[in-house]
């Protein structure tokens, strides 16, 4: 592998810097909402999940209820 020339690997980055697609404010704000809402779903699903089987393994061993 050629070693590059480190003018020559800035230039390259800020082309590749320029050809992203940087979000809006409104699809950054979109996109957190939709994340702390699946967080919070997510949350609450492995709560009950958690509470079922620990109601089951109790069950099986036993001990309370």
């Amino acid at each position: 592998m050629a070693k590059t020339n480190p003018v020559v690997f800035m230039r390259q980055v800020r082309q590749e810097v320029e050809k992203v697609t940087w979000p809006t404010r409104k699809e950054t704000g979109i996109t957190t909402t939709m994340v702390f809402i699946m967080v919070a779903l997510a949350a609450v699903f492995f709560l009950l999940v958690d509470q079922v089987i620990s109601k089951l393994v109790k069950l099986v061993l036993g001990i309370g209820g």
